[in-house]
């Protein structure tokens, strides 16, 4: 039954950021909002301990959750033949901007507090 809660939690704090984000015209994503929503609200009782059963249930089947992408990998195994080389040059070029990214960040706000 707390699982159930949990999982309410989760998707009424999505349902909010998505509410938010739309009503008042946003420039982020809902489930972003709700993210920062649930960010906030895991600070309570009532709330982080639902959604910690809630969170292993899920993370204790994670693997199911793996199905659908590989269906849909093998329903456009044409579509990646045709374009896979230049998927992986843009999924290898992306994870490296956003290492940079973080690593720079991290060295700017590291050298702001040490000063």
């Amino acid at each position: 039954m707390n699982g159930l809660r949990g999982l309410a939690w989760l998707l009424a704090l999505q349902s909010i950021g998505e509410l938010l984000s739309r009503g008042l015209s946003l420039p982020f994503p809902g489930p972003v909002i709700g993210m920062l929503l649930l960010l906030l609200a895991l600070r309570l009782p009532l709330v982080r301990e639902p959604v910690a059963v809630c969170a292993n249930f899920l993370l204790s089947h994670l693997s199911l959750l793996f199905v659908p992408v590989g269906v849909g990998v093998m329903t456009h195994l044409g579509v990646i033949g045709q374009y896979g080389v230049r998927m992986l040059v843009v999924i290898v070029l992306s994870t490296w901007i956003g290492l940079a990214v973080t690593a720079l960040a991290l060295h700017w706000g590291r050298r702001k507090t040490d000063a």
